[in-house]
């Protein structure tokens, strides 16, 4: 096990360190001490590995993370998670605005709150809040599934694509283009698996929760629909 206290040691280093591990390597166990609100830790990660970081992270903690494990026992800050490709992110309190936001692929579970604009512009992510998020999220959702336990603020799904949004509280308001749709057994499917995945009690059924999508009328425009632009 590979232990850094960024209170002793550059950030800098950390992530070299990081980035010099081929995908082969048998260093797959690290421990981030220490972190103290800092920004970017553990970007860019290309490595099967898990990341310990005990305590609060800053701005993009495991931005573009692919194949990566990465935990934060504490807060993250904006942007976390941020394009990431594949792996997975796990924050243990809140997050701050954009969580996952431009996502490709990968988990990223928040046992928290997030703030707005959480999943924006997600393109294949999936996300799971399982407290509630801020207003403006997964606005230009183009691809994956977002779940949110809780609450969810105004303007979600705004000018939204074919993201799937399963939220089981209540809704303060939806985007352009976003509607309420009808749950397949598909879209049941993917959102236990999701919640198993986010190691949620089996009792929370997906029957709990309503989806929302695009209602389609903004990929082409209409000169009737010029106000929703």
């Amino acid at each position: 096990m590979s232990i850094f206290d960024l209170a002793k040691v550059p950030l800098r280093e950390l992530n070299a360190a990081l980035h010099s591990l081929p995908p082969s390597t048998n260093e797959t166990h690290w421990v981030v001490t220490n972190p103290g609100g800092k920004h970017a830790i553990a970007c860019g990660v290309d490595a099967p590995i898990t990341i310990d970081i005990e305590g609060h992270v800053g701005y993009y903690c495991g931005g573009m993370n692919k194949e990566a494990t990465i935990v934060v026992s504490g807060n993250a800050g904006v942007g976390v998670a941020e394009n990431m490709m594949s792996g997975e992110v796990r924050v243990k309190g809140d997050a701050s605005q954009a969580a996952g936001a431009t996502g490709r692929g990968g988990l990223l579970v928040i046992d928290g709150n997030a703030s707005a604009r959480c999943g924006i512009s997600m393109k294949g992510i999936d996300i799971v809040v399982k407290g509630s998020i801020g207003p403006m999220s997964a606005f230009m959702a183009q691809a994956g599934n977002l779940v949110v336990l809780g609450d969810a603020g105004d303007a979600l799904g705004d000018s939204i694509y074919e993201a799937r949004l399963f939220v089981r509280g209540s809704v303060a308001g939806l985007g352009a283009d976003c509607i309420e749709k009808e749950m397949s057994a598909e879209d049941k499917s993917i959102l236990k698996s999701l919640l198993k995945r986010a190691d949620l009690n089996e009792s929370i059924s997906p029957d709990d929760f309503k989806m929302f999508g695009s209602a389609r009328r903004l990929y082409h425009f209409h000169i009737d629909n010029v106000d929703a632009y």
